[in-house]
């Protein structure tokens, strides 16, 4: 038999890369990171609660290792935390952690938004369009984890196209906090509108290639989102520390 017959050809070779696998399949493991990351974000567990091993086997359908190995994960990013005598609880967040994120946002974000609007080209430009109008369309759903995920592209192209990628980085460990600060300030009201919209000041900042003005609207819009979650933390700072008194 001729095995030349069956050699690839020009006509048959584009077939053959459609083989290549970009994007590997999910393990258990991450899918299960991934559903619990995301379960922890949007609220679906309070602040505080415990996480019970089994209680999670159940629930996520996966094997005691792999929900530890889940839960030492997330409490690297800052999700999770050990309690004595409780063991795994979602992280408690309060006013003095948030305002360090804020400032850690501020400092790397405004400086990020003022290299992009200097070098933002016409393909820059389209894509952070696209994602706005992304996050517009699910803003008015209120659909807080796609909100997230347009948000967070958002600020990676911003942070990418003005040569920012190691603040990117640092970025990316935080965000799963700063994601949690994100859901909680969303429910607050009209913060889908004004969120989206200030977010938009940045990008006709940066359309018009204006760094001073893209970096006043990316300080405004965190300034503003901090202001909201103080006001949300520190009363209940407060009325913890009044209950410690009264004891």
């Amino acid at each position: 038999m001729n095995q030349n017959l069956f050699a690839p050809t020009a006509e048959t070779a584009p077939n053959l890369e459609s083989l290549r696998i970009d994007t590997p399949p999910l393990t258990l493991r991450e899918m299960a990171l991934e559903r619990l990351r995301n379960a922890i974000i949007a609220g679906l567990f309070s602040p505080g609660q415990r996480l019970v091993e089994r209680t999670l086997c159940d629930q996520l359908g996966v094997s005691r290792s792999v929900i530890r190995e889940v839960l030492r994960h997330l409490e690297t990013e800052g999700l999770v935390e050990t309690a004595p005598k409780q063991g795994p609880i979602v992280a408690l967040i309060d006013w003095h952690q948030a305002r360090q994120i804020y400032d850690v946002r501020i400092a790397l974000e405004t400086t990020a938004v003022a290299d992009c609007a200097r070098n933002a080209d016409v393909a820059t430009k389209e894509k952070l369009k696209t994602v706005l109008e992304d996050l517009d369309r699910n803003s008015r759903r209120n659909d807080a984890l796609t909100i997230l995920a347009a948000t967070t592209e958002f600020y990676e192209t911003i942070f990418l196209s003005g040569g920012h990628e190691i603040a990117w980085d640092i970025v990316k460990r935080l965000n799963s906090r700063i994601s949690r600060l994100r859901v909680m300030t969303l429910s607050t009201t009209n913060r889908t509108v004004s969120g989206p919209a200030r977010m938009r000041e940045i990008f006709n900042a940066i359309e018009r290639n204006d760094p001073d003005a893209a970096t006043a609207a990316c300080r405004a819009h965190i300034m503003e989102a901090a202001r909201i979650a103080q006001d949300l933390l520190a009363p209940a700072a407060e009325q913890v520390t009044h209950s410690l008194v009264r004891r």
